[in-house]
């Protein structure tokens, strides 16, 4: 493939790797460059299956095209979800500091950060449409018509994909399929509407065409389809529409690999490299540490959300995503309304040599797979403590999922030799529990609470197992010489027994949400939750994180005298930071008869 710089705006001003693959009446022109691909070249069943399998490789966030990989992570931490109230940028304030204009809501359209991730997202797009195109060029015979007709489906769904990334950052963003020609007007595509309805057909293209399972388990099946599907109603409120396919998927989903989805039996094999792809797992970006490539095939976009052992503290837990894990003492359910009035325990402001007790109270066993507190192992690293972290900058807290064990350091499960932070651990983009809680989601709205309780137990009865518990190591001086049987906290998670019922509709919704919260935790997906939520309630997110970002900084001020200096003094600007601004470039790279085809979003 060759980069050719100028040509790398592909519709609306969209950035991409762009393979050469146009015609030209100058034969001079038609040369293949050094390095680059010819259309001939490309015009076989290996060229087609390898564009498809190149269309795959974006999704880790890593294109090779001059941007900053830590932009481009699949979970959107550090472009989005350090704005949500589960996470903070971390790390020695005031560095970063286009992380922290995200975390406070002063993010601007010119800022380099937002217009990465904008060319990684549209790279994936274009490859789509060109897989789509290649196909349809194909002379007769060289696929079967079935096979042809899967690698039309997988196409479409990642193209469905990536729109809805784009959707879930920008809204209103444009669409582009495979009639867009390279190097027409017909390029600058209109982002004057959502682009719903589109993204939805490819998802149903998909869920209606693939097969229920694929030789290789990373790819997309007829169920990952319509579990984006029943995503993309959700995120619209479509409850009527969402309930069937997700009673479909619980139902009848499968794996590529045609295993039935169920979750795992314990909550911490969900990030685990020696158990991904598993029954949990219904479409999931495949990650892996392969010694001399640079680092390209792993986590390479989610390199900052690592931590410190092996990386950096860039993205950290909030005090308020710790203290959600507080559960109540004599049910073992959520704190719904208090859990937030006093912080949990922590180490913040205590010294490494200061004696110290993790908090006693009754906590959800998710918390210790979810973050790396003080006191408590740290998978087989030790007993995880300050000296973990760079600074307390972000708190006293670590993220943890993205991390690999130190038994498995160095080799196809760990890290990448010579870049530490590049692991095997998959992406999981819809897990089996995201299925379950959609559907509460929609029997809370239009079916029973009751049922929708069912759907809220089944997760929680896996957080409630106790074989799926930290435990305490055998010999703290040898973390890697196996656990104990003894809970490294005070675990307790009970399960509901008609409180949806009892308390009514709006408490079993905040009790979905909230699980959500808990299930999901530092997994990229909170901040697109609340999004959600404030176009069922207009003002929902505004006004929880304006809480939230109070909250905070009250922590700090009583832990350390001073507050939490990224986000003091900001308030979330209603109508405006609910998304991220269109980034400027693709602007003024948009025009069209002296006038820009993209608008900016409201208030930017």
């Amino acid at each position: 493939m060759k980069l050719i710089k100028n040509k790398l705006i592909l519709a609306s001003g969209l950035v991409s790797l762009v393979i050469s693959v146009g015609s030209c009446n100058k034969s001079f022109l038609e040369k293949v460059p050094i390095g680059g691909i010819s259309e001939n070249t490309l015009l076989t069943k290996h060229g087609v299956e390898g564009m498809l399998i190149g269309t795959y490789s974006i999704l880790n966030g890593t294109a090779r095209f001059n941007a900053n990989d830590f932009n481009n992570g699949i979970s959107n931490s550090l472009v989005a979800n350090i704005a949500s109230d589960e996470a903070k940028k971390g790390c020695i304030y005031p560095a970063g500091p286009e992380w922290d204009a995200i975390e406070n809501y002063t993010v601007n359209p010119t800022q380099v950060h937002i217009a990465d991730r904008w060319k990684s997202i549209y790279t994936g797009v274009h490859r789509a449409n060109e897989t789509i195109r290649l196909l349809n060029k194909l002379p007769e015979g060289v696929f079967t018509a079935e096979e042809a007709l899967q690698v039309l489906a997988e196409a479409r769904f990642l193209r469905g994909v990536y729109h809805f990334e784009a959707v879930k950052l920008w809204r209103r963003v444009p669409y582009i399929d495979e009639s867009v020609v390279f190097g027409a007007d017909d390029i600058f595509k209109s982002n004057e509407t959502i682009p719903w309805a589109s993204v939805e057909a490819d998802f149903e293209f998909a869920g209606n065409n693939l097969s229920a399972t694929k030789a290789n388990i990373g790819r997309a099946n007829k169920w990952a389809a319509k579990s984006f599907l029943a995503k993309i109603y959700m995120f619209q409120n479509k409850w009527t529409e969402a309930k069937p396919v997700l009673e479909d998927v619980i139902a009848n989903g499968v794996t590529s690999n045609g295993t039935k989805y169920k979750l795992v039996d314990k909550y911490g094999d969900t990030w685990n490299p020696r158990t991904k792809n598993s029954s949990e797992s219904v479409f999931a970006v495949q990650m892996a540490a392969v010694p001399n490539d640079g680092g390209y095939n792993g986590f390479a976009g989610e390199a900052l959300t690592t931590p410190v052992p092996y990386g950096g503290n860039w993205y950290q837990p909030s005090f308020n995503l710790v203290n959600s894990f507080k559960t109540d003492a004599v049910k073992g359910l959520p704190l719904l309304a208090t859990f937030n009035d006093v912080p949990m325990h922590s180490d913040m402001g205590v010294g490494l040599t200061d004696p110290f007790t993790p908090y006693a109270g009754t906590i959800d066993a998710r918390l210790d797979w979810t973050v790396g507190r003080r006191g408590i192992p740290y998978l087989d690293w030790g007993i995880f403590d300050l000296s973990y972290l760079i600074n307390q900058d972000g708190g006293p807290y670590c993220h943890i999922k993205s991390a690999f064990w130190e038994a498995d350091k160095a080799t196809s499960l760990g890290s990448f030799e010579g870049w530490a932070f590049v692991t095997s651990t998959n992406y999981t983009m819809i897990r089996f529990a995201d299925v379950l809680l959609w559907a509460a989601e929609c029997e809370v709205e239009i079916g029973s609470l009751a049922k929708a309780e069912e759907y809220v137990n089944l997760v929680r009865a896996r957080a409630a197992n106790p074989d799926g518990f930290v435990k305490t190591y055998i010999s703290n001086s040898n973390p890697q010489g196996g656990f104990t049987n003894t809970p490294a906290a005070n675990y307790f998670v009970g399960l509901y027994n008609g409180e949806f019922a009892t308390n009514g509709k709006e408490f079993a919704r905040e009790s979905v949400r909230f699980e959500r919260k808990l299930e999901f935790g530092m997994e990229g997906h909170r901040i697109f939750d609340l999004q959600r939520y404030d176009l069922q309630q207009p003002g929902y997110m505004g006004t929880l994180l304006d809480k939230y970002n109070a909250d905070e900084n009250r922590f700090y001020m009583d832990l350390t005298g001073q507050p939490y200096l990224i986000t003091n003094g900001h308030t979330f600007p209603k109508g405006k930071s609910e998304v991220l601004p269109i980034p400027q470039r693709e602007i003024d790279l948009s025009v069209v008869n002296g006038q820009s085809v993209l608008k900016q979003n409201p208030g930017y």
